[in-house]
């Protein structure tokens, strides 16, 4: 496996996973299907450009196949500029329980932690999706919140775990 950075070259791929991850795992992210469905290729790879502020990582396997991917951004606004947020993580089924995805956390993690300024990052998590929470207490974060109904899909909702990695 490989790990790295993912730019405007590799929208296509991305585009391809983060589709395949909302649409098999719609209560596990904020974004629908449909909105990243209606998004160009050209606003995709927009979301790939090199940022000293943001980057998503790519898990590649042996044959160059992307496996697994975790997005970044830290906070705009002077007031927030010590926040990162960790988004989109997700790794293909018949990749899970073989470390890619904690890898993918911890390159995150090792990344933000270089940023200047940068003292925690969060996350939010559907709390009902246990092997999501355990893979980020893994890593060091910790629960500090729950907002409920988070999230809703036609009559269903899900409540979101607000886990925090602080760097103090």
């Amino acid at each position: 496996m490989h790990i790295r950075r993912l730019n405007p070259e590799d929208a296509m791929s991305f585009r391809e996973l983060r589709l395949r991850a909302l649409k098999d795992h719609p209560d596990a992210f904020g974004t629908s299907y449909e909105e990243a469905a209606n998004l160009s290729i050209e606003k995709t790879a927009e979301k790939l450009k090199p940022s000293p502020d943001a980057f998503v990582l790519g898990a590649f396997d042996e044959a160059g196949k992307l496996v697994g991917m975790v997005g970044f951004h830290r906070e705009k606004g002077m007031k927030k500029r010590h926040k990162g947020v960790i988004w989109g993580m997700y790794c293909l089924p018949e990749c899970r329980g073989k470390g890619v995805g904690k890898a993918l956390l911890a390159e995150a993690v090792k990344r933000a932690r270089k940023m200047k300024g940068l003292e925690l990052i969060t996350l939010r998590v559907v709390a009902s999706n246990d092997p999501a929470k355990n893979l980020y207490l893994s890593v060091g974060f910790r629960t500090w919140g729950k907002e409920p109904r988070s999230l809703k899909i036609g009559s269903r909702y899900m409540d979101q775990e607000l886990m925090v990695l602080d760097f103090g």
